[in-house]
């Protein structure tokens, strides 16, 4: 028999009891001889969040550092299949997100998470569940004009002919975050030079 259980579901959470691991977050740093956090790619589709978190994984993985970058196209065709595109399935989707990204970081790793993540209130759920001092907020601020020349995927061209429903930036509003730790502005500055930028912010944040 095949039961499913909702994601909605606390039935039975008085019987959950946390493991306390011997192996702290500590001896993870000392082991791999550098600290760790989720830094947060933010911005509209097109805007070019996977891109900069790919050549700022590579930045750091070169500098023999462990890091990994969780991606929205990825994470939908695994993890969240089972996820549409409500503003409820939304909502979960960058809390699992979030859980996933804050194991990671207590595992020692650098995580870099690119999702349009659009809601000021999802993006400070994802703050209060990694930590604050673990969290890195990098608005990618690409103009919505800008986005839609790239269209990468399309979707913008469905958006506009009504294909897509509640579509960012078109149908669906986007919120700004109000104080990212970097903004990075893409149509003007290059890829390598933006990436950079972040790492060394990281490498001082991770060797603090």
């Amino acid at each position: 028999m095949i039961i499913f259980v909702s994601h909605y579901c606390t039935v039975g959470m008085e019987n959950i009891i946390r493991q306390d691991y011997s192996i702290k977050r500590s001896d993870r740093k000392g082991h791999k001889g550098h600290g760790s956090c989720v830094v947060w790619f933010t911005g509209l589709s097109g805007s070019g969040k996977s891109t900069l978190a790919n050549e700022v994984e590579q930045q750091l993985f070169r500098q023999g550092l462990h890091c990994y970058s969780l991606d929205g196209d990825n994470i939908r065709s695994g993890l969240n299949q089972d996820l549409g595109f409500s503003p409820e399935d939304r909502k979960e989707n960058i809390r699992r997100i979030a859980e996933v990204a804050k194991l990671m970081a207590d595992a020692g790793i650098i995580t870099l998470a690119a999702f349009i993540s659009p809601k000021q209130s999802d993006r400070e759920k994802v703050k209060e569940i990694i930590g604050a001092s673990d969290f890195v907020e990098i608005f990618v601020d690409t103009p919505l004009q800008v986005c839609e020349e790239r269209d990468v995927k399309g979707l913008y061209k469905k958006a506009r002919k009504g294909e897509i429903k509640e579509f960012t930036g078109i149908s669906a509003p986007y919120e700004a975050p109000l104080n990212p730790d970097l903004v990075v502005k893409t149509e003007s500055e290059p890829l390598h030079q933006a990436a950079a930028r972040i790492v060394s912010f990281l490498n001082k944040k991770l060797k603090a």
